[in-house]
């Protein structure tokens, strides 16, 4: 979870950095979606993605999807060093 500074500044998480590619210098905006607030890059690489690599990856998500509904076991990613399980025992005394 991030804070807000008293400069109303954010720090993005590592992780989803590291995921979506933010550098520091990027520039991002700050969408008002309803109740929600999106956050997307305003920089000319967000555009960069091509249509293959769009389709591509929604082909992929099926797939992951597909396995799930036939009850296939998926492993966690090899970068990740937790598993969802880790997130329930947070916090509690051993």
């Amino acid at each position: 979870m991030a804070r807000v500074t008293s400069k109303r500044q954010v720090t993005i998480p590592k992780t989803i950095a590291e995921r979506y590619g933010i550098q520091p210098g990027d520039s991002i905006e700050f969408v008002g979606q309803g109740n929600a607030i999106r956050v997307q890059r305003s920089d000319a690489r967000q555009q960069s993605t091509g249509r293959e690599q769009r389709l591509r990856r929604f082909d992929l998500a099926t797939e992951r999807q597909l396995a799930r509904q036939r009850g296939e076991a998926s492993s966690a990613p090899a970068h990740r060093d937790w598993l969802r399980d880790d997130l329930y025992e947070r916090g509690r005394a051993r």
